[in-house]
């Protein structure tokens, strides 16, 4: 099969999530087929944009359903846009594959896409563009929205004194690496911790208290490692409650403390954050504390060697 007919294809199995609809016309004014798309920004907003790159059996398993894997790296991808309080519009997508992957799957593009697609219609966002390559199985995607001028929400802004608070339970996607879950039998049955796993949320639903915090980082690398960062760039230290923590079923605190692709939201906030768990405050002292002891801040390195 050519490049062209692929393409072709996985336009198809995007179906609205790639078509120019009365809807998409707000954003997407060229969808996919040009040399580049085209967008209509909106006024008095700021555009706001992530790129992530996954690797296969690195960032999800070469042998997973493709729907599952178009599923998860999109909504990982979003999550940055959701820790910003921004309102997702469109992402790019750059996919690298091997030919004889074709030959096992004749359908595993388009049940990628497939994927993508029903991640695309929750966020209600669209995939305008992208490039295919043949070589190894890699997926980058590139996602763009938008925030009211002024209003994005960022890692340095939070203060001495500002509660902690999580959007949701952590450590599921930890666990399930842990246990070995990552085989798929089947899409309509999986387990609570691949769930976690395979299909994060990236948290569009809670923008309206996103917006009354005073700073955020999406969970990716660990909470402790997240919230390290936060601390450095808001030049604080932190102290958790470990009891606090909210844990996903059959994850230990290990799992939440260190594991990462949680893609939940680590928020701090002067305000009661409704639907989010409070798990302890900004301190003026450096460093983190967990239970009264000090606790070093390392969770998944991309360069380990």
């Amino acid at each position: 099969m050519g490049e062209f007919a692929l393409i072709s294809d996985i336009l198809e199995a995007l179906g609205d999530r790639a078509a120019v609809s009365p809807q998409a016309m707000k954003t997407v004014v060229v969808p996919p087929g040009d040399d580049a798309t085209v967008v209509t920004p909106t006024p008095g907003w700021q555009h706001v944009a992530s790129i992530d790159s996954f690797l296969a059996n690195v960032h999800f398993p070469e042998k997973a359903p493709p729907e599952l894997i178009g599923y998860r790296v999109l909504m990982a991808s979003l999550s940055d846009l959701a820790a910003m309080a921004a309102t997702p519009r469109y992402a790019l997508v750059a996919l690298s594959m091997e030919a004889a992957l074709l030959k096992q799957d004749e359908s595993w593009h388009c049940r990628l896409a497939l994927g993508m697609a029903e991640a695309a219609r929750e966020a209600d966002m669209y995939i305008c563009g992208g490039n295919l390559s043949q070589g190894p199985l890699a997926i980058t995607v590139s996602v763009h929205g938008e925030v009211a001028e002024g209003c994005a929400l960022l890692r340095s802004t939070g203060r001495a004194g500002h509660g902690l608070y999580v959007s949701g339970t952590l450590g599921g996607a930890s666990a399930c690496l842990r246990l070995g879950q990552t085989n798929i039998e089947s899409l309509d049955n999986l387990t609570p911790l691949q769930a976690c796993y395979f299909r994060p949320k990236a948290r569009f639903d809670l923008l309206d208290e996103v917006g009354k915090a005073s700073a955020c980082i999406d969970i990716s690398d660990g909470l402790l490692q997240d919230l390290g960062h936060l601390c450095d760039a808001s030049s604080c230290g932190a102290k958790l409650q470990g009891g606090a923590i909210p844990l996903a079923p059959g994850a230990t605190l290990e799992d939440a403390l260190r594991g990462g692709d949680e893609y939940q939201l680590l928020l701090a906030s002067e305000v009661p954050l409704l639907g989010c768990q409070r798990i302890g405050q900004l301190t003026e002292e450096a460093g983190i504390w967990l239970d009264e002891q000090q606790i070093s801040a390392d969770g998944y390195n991309h360069f380990h060697a």
